[in-house]
């Protein structure tokens, strides 16, 4: 089978090891969270569905030079991570090898691409959840899709993901799907940080909901001046329908503060910002949430080694 390494040891990463390595895909995994890699180590990678625990094994090391070259790479740690992790993955990818992003927010894979090159990089949006509970063990939201763009030497890779039981759609306009979940990031994961409550309880305040929905037309606006259509009409809309649907997730932007771990608010909403000054389109809600969410991590605190 297919050797993949998947770089991170939080939520997403647990759950695409455990599921590939189940799928009988040989999985290796490289991380810095010493917690993290100590857990996996003595018990394997553990998944709850439903009411099920199971484990499976799986190599992780934090050292590069135990990492032998990967015919893929799975890039699942938080965005303030990937220029570490790109400078890693130069250092051992095989040379026809790829590196997939499936990460939140933007800019990912322009760090990718500046160390790596292109045509060993490539993106993709997912929308499975995962919630980590402790070190290695992590809970699987419900099923999503991974939706990739078109690359050329993807192929392996897709037959390993659908073995292992993911649904796996292609397009050649992922700047949609990438803008259309920003929309959804930025709506839901700075205020329930915030906030301290789960996705769905944003929809019991109309405050909150008031705010979400200018966060949702803000990312709208920047993104139609870009010149991006989004795969939904109604931007509020959609951030509600999905709030809905994950109502009792536990966003990873929230995950993060009470890990008292950095977030992923400078590539979500700092883009956000940042975009639109250069486009001169407001963006007055997203720049307030930004700067509240670097906040509250500064007074929580921080701690650079969960990944």
């Amino acid at each position: 089978m297919t050797d993949i390494l998947i770089v991170g040891t939080g939520a997403m990463a647990l759950l695409f090891a455990g599921r590939l390595a189940a799928a009988g895909v040989k999985v290796s995994m490289l991380g810095t969270w010493k917690e993290g890699i100590n857990a996996i180590r003595q018990y394997g990678v553990r998944i709850i569905n439903a009411a099920e625990e199971n484990s499976y094994p799986v190599d992780v090391t934090a050292d590069i030079r135990e990492i032998k070259k990967p015919l893929f790479a799975l890039v699942l740690v938080k965005s303030w991570q990937t220029k570490r992790a790109a400078g890693q993955l130069k250092e051992v990818m095989h040379p026809d090898s790829v590196a997939l992003t499936l990460q939140n927010g933007l800019g990912n894979l322009a760090v990718l691409n500046d160390l790596l090159g292109e045509e060993r990089t490539a993106q993709g949006v997912t929308t499975y959840g995962a919630t980590l509970l402790a070190p290695g063990l992590v809970r699987q939201g419900g099923e999503g899709v991974i939706t990739l763009g078109i690359h050329p030497r993807l192929s392996p890779l897709k037959v390993c993901l659908r073995e292992a039981g993911f649904s796996i759609h292609e397009t050649t306009d992922l700047s949609s799907l990438v803008w259309s979940k920003l929309i959804i990031n930025a709506a839901i994961n700075p205020l329930t940080a915030l906030l301290g409550v789960m996705n769905g309880d944003l929809l019991e305040s109309r405050a909150a909901k008031k705010i979400m929905s200018s966060a949702a037309e803000e990312v709208a606006s920047v993104a139609s001046a870009k010149g991006i259509k989004l795969i939904f009409k109604d931007p509020t809309l959609a951030a509600e329908e999905v709030a809905s649907a994950t109502s009792g997730n536990i966003s990873s932007m929230l995950q993060d503060i009470k890990r008292r771990s950095p977030t992923e608010i400078d590539a979500i909403c700092g883009e956000i910002v940042r975009e639109g000054k250069r486009l001169n389109i407001p963006t007055p809600v997203n720049s307030l949430l930004f700067q509240l969410v670097l906040s509250q991590v500064e007074l929580y605190g921080k701690n650079y080694e969960n990944s």
